[in-house]
C-alpha cells in the first residue's frame, strides 16, 4: 500500500474508535493528539485519522480552530476527495429528492446526513443556495460549486455566509454569487398547494424553511372552513397551506415587516389574498391582546425561532415555550387544534413536550396529542447526531 501523502492525526488512547467506525462524524479536539504538527495543519485540510494503535480509521477534514476538530468525510482512509467524490455525494442526494418531490424545490444537502459535513444546499428551481459552514467546504468551494452545477444543472449558485456555524469554524461572513446573478425579485415556490415567496437575497437563512413542509400539510387537514391563527408565521408558512386547503380566514403574526410583506405576496400569488391578513408585532404581546379582545380560532399554530439554541439557554428556552403555549391555548376553540413547534436541538422531544403540556395546563385546557411531527425527509436525520433531529411539531386537540 502506497503511503498517503496526507498528514496523519491520531486519537488519544481514551477516545473510542468504535463510534467512528459506526458512523459518528465528529471528533472533538480533546480526543485528538494535538502535537505541533497537528496544530500546524491548515483549517479545512484533509488528513488520515488513526486510532491510538496507529490503525487507519477514516479520511477526515481538520480544523484546529474548531471545537469539532475533525469531520469524517470518508471511512475509506484512501478515498480521493475531489470533484468526482463531490459529484457522487450530490448525485446520491439528488436521486432521493427526485423520488420525494415532483418539482425542484427542496433541501438538496442536509450536511452530515447527506455525507457532506457542515454543508447546506437548498434548491429553488434553477437557483441553489449553498452554505459552506465547515472549513473544508470553504476550502473546496470551487469544486463544490462546479459539482453542484454538473449534477443539478442549476444556472445560479448563491453562497450564503450568514449564521453562527461559520463563526464557530473561524470563517468569514462574506456572501457571494459564484455562478449566475443574484435574483432581483423573490422566487415563487410551490408547496402544499400554495405559492410561497422566497427572498434569496435578504431573507432568513437560505430564504425559505422547507423543513416544515409535512407539518404544514398535516395542519392543513384541519383547515377546511376554519379560522386560523399562524404565530411566528415568517413568510406565511402554515397560514398559506391552510388557506390553500380551504380555510375561511388566516391571520399571520410576525415581528418582521419584510417577512409579512413576502407572506402577503405569497397569498396574492396563491389566489387567497381576500382571506389573508397580517399583524406585525411581538408574538407574546399580540397573543395577549387577541385574548383580551376575546378572539378564538379553530386552528392555532406557533412556530417560534429557536428559544434554546444551546444547552446554556435550555432553561430559559423551555420557559419561553411554556409561555407561548399558555398564551396560545386559550385562543383555541373547544375541539380546536393547537400546533406547537420547536427548532431547538438543545430541547429534546421530551423536554419540549413537557413544556407544552405545562403551558396547556396553566391555561386551564387539556387534550390529547394527535401527532408528533419532525422535519420533512429532504432534511434527513443522521442516526448518530441528535442535533440533526432538531425540529419537533406537536398537534393537540384541546
Amino acid at each position: 500500500m502506497t503511503p498517503s501523502p496526507l498528514p496523519v492525526v491520531r486519537l488519544k488512547p481514551k477516545a473510542e474508535p468504535r463510534a467512528i467506525r459506526h458512523g459518528f462524524p465528529w471528533i472533538y479536539a480533546n480526543d485528538v493528539v494535538t502535537d505541533r504538527r497537528t496544530k500546524a495543519i491548515a483549517p479545512g485540510a484533509l488528513a488520515v485519522l488513526e486510532d491510538a494503535e496507529r490503525a487507519p480509521l477514516a479520511l477526515v477534514a481538520v480544523n484546529p480552530e474548531s471545537r469539532i476538530m475533525l469531520r469524517v468525510l470518508d471511512l475509506d482512509p484512501e478515498a480521493e476527495i475531489g470533484r468526482d467524490w463531490l459529484i457522487s455525494k450530490l448525485q446520491t442526494a439528488l436521486d432521493l429528492r427526485d423520488r420525494l418531490y415532483d418539482a425542484p424545490f427542496y433541501r438538496l444537502i442536509h450536511a452530515e446526513a447527506d455525507g457532506l459535513p457542515g454543508v447546506i444546499i437548498d434548491r429553488f428551481g434553477d437557483v441553489a443556495v449553498l452554505q459552506p459552514n465547515a472549513a473544508w467546504a470553504e476550502r473546496m468551494l470551487d469544486d463544490l460549486v462546479a459539482a453542484l452545477v454538473a449534477v443539478t444543472g442549476v444556472t445560479t449558485v448563491l453562497k450564503n455566509a450568514g449564521g453562527r456555524a461559520r463563526a464557530l469554524e473561524g470563517l468569514d461572513d462574506v456572501s457571494s454569487v459564484p455562478v449566475g446573478a443574484l435574483p432581483d425579485a423573490p422566487i415563487p415556490v410551490p408547496m402544499n398547494g400554495a405559492t410561497y415567496m422566497a427572498d434569496l437575497a435578504e431573507g432568513q437563512k437560505t430564504g425559505l424553511f422547507y423543513d416544515q413542509r409535512d407539518n404544514h400539510a398535516f395542519a392543513a387537514r384541519f383547515a377546511k372552513d376554519a379560522k386560523v391563527l399562524d404565530v411566528f408565521s415568517h413568510v406565511g408558512g402554515f397560514a398559506l397551506a391552510a388557506l390553500a386547503a380551504g380555510a375561511r380566514s388566516a391571520l399571520a403574526v410576525d415581528g418582521s415587516a419584510p417577512a409579512l410583506t413576502l407572506a402577503e405576496a405569497g397569498a396574492k400569488a396563491s389566489g387567497v389574498a381576500d382571506r389573508f391578513a397580517t399583524r406585525k408585532g411581538d408574538a407574546f404581546d399580540v397573543m395577549t391582546r387577541l385574548g383580551e379582545e376575546g378572539e378564538s380560532y379553530d386552528l392555532v399554530i406557533c412556530d417560534p425561532p429557536a428559544f434554546a439554541p444551546s444547552k446554556q439557554a435550555l432553561g430559559q428556552g423551555l420557559r419561553a415555550y411554556e409561555r407561548v403555549t399558555r398564551l396560545a391555548a386559550p385562543l383555541v376553540r373547544s375541539g380546536g387544534i393547537l400546533v406547537l413547534c420547536s427548532c431547538s436541538h438543545a430541547a429534546d422531544l421530551e423536554k419540549f413536550r413537557n413544556a407544552c403540556i405545562r403551558g396547556i395546563g396553566r391555561a386551564g385546557r387539556t387534550g390529547p396529542i394527535l401527532r408528533t411531527g419532525f422535519a420533512a425527509p429532504d432534511h434527513p436525520m443522521h442516526p448518530q447526531l441528535a442535533e440533526s433531529g432538531y425540529l419537533k411539531a406537536l398537534t393537540f386537540r384541546l
